[in-house]
């Protein structure tokens, strides 16, 4: 029997890399899947990719419009959420002296704002007991050049999980998240080989994580594994955090 069986789950941001390795994978372990992306050709394809039990919903995690339809219509299909892995994110990165109001308003209006209200709307639709898993990065814990205004917004993140827990604690709702290093995904193509090399250098395992990692680490703070666990941060990072 399947980790997740029966189970409702929702993530954001799903179209590729960890989160669509997660969708892929709560799957396999009996859960139906709802899955969002901005691109409706990436959507579908993921959609394809998963195969089954999976519902894409076009949107933007940072539009609050697109995330009222995305839960309508899983109260159409469903009428409850189980699962919900608020994973859409992005990163402007740039040293402090060249951060632009642009730069600062995309990463905090969708890491932050948005995570905030992903969470917020699906509550009434959320079982008591349930878990809600949130994108965070090693990056609030460590100091990468350029990365100030990402990591602040993911540390947001971490500050959310910690009261969120007690917020929600009379409706056995867990709150935790789950903080990647450097894994291999599509997102990397977007910086310097030699800023990639030097994360990969970092890491003690000497190889980056791969989106397979993250999924079975989401897994766990999704199932009854980890009944016991809330509030905190996971590193899924092959250690660097920690040294």
């Amino acid at each position: 029997m399947g980790k997740l069986k029966d189970k409702v789950a929702v993530i954001t941001g799903a179209t590729s890399g960890m989160a669509l390795a997660t969708a892929k994978l709560f799957v396999e372990e009996g859960a139906y899947v709802f899955i969002t992306g901005r691109r409706q050709k990436l959507l579908d394809d993921a959609v394809k990719a998963i195969g089954r039990n999976v519902t894409g919903v076009q949107g933007d995690a940072a539009n609050l419009l697109d995330l009222d339809r995305l839960y309508q219509t899983v109260k159409a299909e469903k009428g409850r959420i189980d699962v919900l892995f608020a994973s859409a994110g992005t990163g402007a990165l740039a040293p402090i002296g060249q951060i632009t109001e642009e730069q600062f308003d995309t990463s905090f209006g969708l890491n932050v704002r948005g995570t905030l209200f992903t969470v917020q709307k699906a509550l009434p639709l959320f079982t008591d007991g349930g878990s809600i898993i949130m994108n965070g990065s090693i990056a609030t814990v460590k100091g990468f050049p350029a990365f100030s205004v990402y990591s602040a917004s993911k540390a947001a993140i971490r500050s959310f999980a910690r009261t969120w827990t007690v917020d929600l604690k009379a409706r056995n709702i867990r709150v935790n998240v789950l903080s990647p290093g450097t894994i291999d995904t599509p997102i990397l193509e977007g910086l310097p080989r030699e800023s990639v090399d030097a994360f990969v250098a970092l890491i003690p395992r000497g190889t980056m994580g791969r989106p397979e990692e993250i999924a079975t680490a989401a897994l766990f703070l999704a199932s009854s594994d980890s009944s016991f666990v809330t509030g905190i941060e996971l590193f899924v990072d092959g250690g660097v955090a920690q040294i």
